[in-house]
């Protein structure tokens, strides 16, 4: 590995900012066969702002799985006009298939089925379907690279970019997914390892498909906990006096959507997403409690464009997936590298529970067949067994809302490698730290990764926003 870890990158001004630098790297597509066929990294760097003070290179991740629309390139300047671009190099880059490293492609798959918040059992082969031919579409655009596409590997591209830099150790910021490629490189790595901060936690333990399971619980305690805020509101917003009371009021409200006489589906999708995805955030439960009751009432009087006009601000899954003749299929690589069922009752199993339990921020898709199910590669090596030894404790972030990553798996990351654990109470922020702008997590993950001070243990911050200054019912 000395050739990779030896090189010496062209660093390159920015167009568009004469504090941030761009080179590439290569690195070896396979690190079995590092004499094989090679691949590059796309890397940016902004220099510390105070050399005498200058404490090393800083690294991040972020987006979904594989850094799927994550920052790139583009995070370190996220860091500009905070503390850290004082004392450290802040190192962006490009995951190993995305943006402007070499990228993994795969064939556009448009699918046949509508997108459903609570699809009934007739259409579940046919979202089976669906998802076979992604999986064959994305072995097409793939190929040979895609089997390559995993976070062990990433994390041993972070390791070659710490050498380059000419760094003995690197610190870290991983959000979400990036979180869990911290800690498998801690596993790998822990002598290259500084300070470490995990931002909105993957379980350590969980497969990938158990991940998105928990999703569906997440979003459920957000609509629990804004129902019943509302409910001892009704004064104010007449959804029902309750928690159990709003509840029925969303259902009645999804029962007159589904019998529109036209845009049905897709008007009650769109109402089972805003009504999992604006419970997240405490400051839209007022707004939310309005939306509510205004579909309650459209959708019972059988007008079609009010409630059109009432969700016009809600989205579903990306459209740019199903756009053009190619895209970027890291997701599905980097989701492969664990193990799915191939029984497809599993999943119809799952689904059918999660449309009873689980209907609302499209739950139920997270229990549906995915590429998985239909692999057309084997892992090249198991998962890597989370440990820390040999590197100092680090710190997690985790909101107790986090609609994508379960608190819980904060939490199993703290007990497991003993980290110090910063809860957000009474938060669906996802992505916290500097990202999501709360000031009470920047100014305590600040402190740790400029002056090395951990909080306790176990400790709290509020979330940026609050709930609404709405006052509850008399008694």
């Amino acid at each position: 590995m000395s050739e990779f870890h030896t090189q010496r990158p062209a660093w390159s001004p920015a167009s568009d900012d004469d504090r941030t630098e761009h080179a590439t790297i290569e690195v070896p597509r396979d690190y079995t066969d590092p004499g094989g066929e090679r691949i590059t990294l796309a890397l940016s760097r902004r220099r510390a702002t105070d050399p005498a003070r200058r404490r090393g290179v800083l690294l991040a991740v972020n987006g979904g799985p594989g850094g799927d629309w994550g920052h790139g390139l583009g995070l370190p300047g996220k860091f500009a006009g905070t503390p850290l671009e004082e004392v450290y190099d802040l190192i962006g880059f490009d995951p190993r298939g995305t943006a402007g490293s070499t990228r993994l492609y795969a064939e556009v798959s448009v699918p046949a089925q509508p997108f459903d918040s609570r699809p009934p059992d007739t259409v579940f082969a046919g979202l089976a379907e669906d998802m076979r031919l992604r999986e064959e579409a994305c072995a097409r655009g793939g190929g040979d690279l895609r089997p390559h596409i995993s976070t062990p590997n990433t994390a041993r591209d972070m390791d070659v970019i710490r050498a380059v830099l000419g760094e003995e150790r690197i610190s870290f910021v991983g959000y979400a997914y990036g979180a869990y490629v911290g800690a498998v490189y801690g596993s790998l790595f822990p002598a290259g390892l500084d300070r470490l901060v995990l931002d909105s936690c993957v379980g350590p333990q969980w497969t990938w498909r158990e991940q998105f399971l928990q999703q569906g619980d997440a979003v459920q305690r957000n609509v629990d906990l804004w129902a019943r805020w509302t409910g001892e509101r009704h004064a104010g917003f007449a959804v029902g006096a309750s928690a159990e009371q709003v509840l029925t009021t969303v259902e009645e409200a999804v029962a007159a959507l589904e019998s529109l006489p036209q845009d049905a589906v897709r008007l009650r999708t769109l109402f089972d997403g805003a009504v999992g995805n604006r419970a997240a955030d405490r400051g839209q439960w007022a707004t939310l409690a309005v939306l509510v009751a205004g579909v309650h009432r459209a959708a019972r009087e059988g007008d079609p464009d009010a409630c059109r006009e009432l969700l016009a601000e809600q989205g579903t899954w990306r459209p740019a997936d199903s756009e053009g003749d190619l895209r970027v299929g890291v997701l599905e690589a980097i989701t492969l590298e664990h193990a799915w069922p191939s029984d497809l009752e599993v999943y119809y199993q799952d689904m059918r529970e999660f449309r009873k339990r689980f209907p609302y921020g499209y739950g139920v898709l997270r229990a549906s067949p995915w590429v998985g199910a239909f692999r057309t590669f084997e892992a090249a090596e198991e998962p890597v067994r989370i440990t820390r030894d040999g590197y100092a404790a680090g710190l997690i972030v985790q909101a107790d809302g986090d609609p994508m990553d379960h608190y819980d798996g904060g939490v199993a990351m703290a007990e497991l490698v003993g980290h110090h654990l910063l809860t957000v109470q009474d938060s669906g922020e996802h992505e916290v730290y500097v990202l999501g702008g709360n000031p009470h997590v920047d100014a305590v993950v600040h402190r740790y990764l400029v002056d090395g001070t951990l909080p306790p243990a176990r400790s709290c911050v509020p979330g940026r926003t609050p709930r609404p200054d709405v006052p509850a019912d008399a008694a």
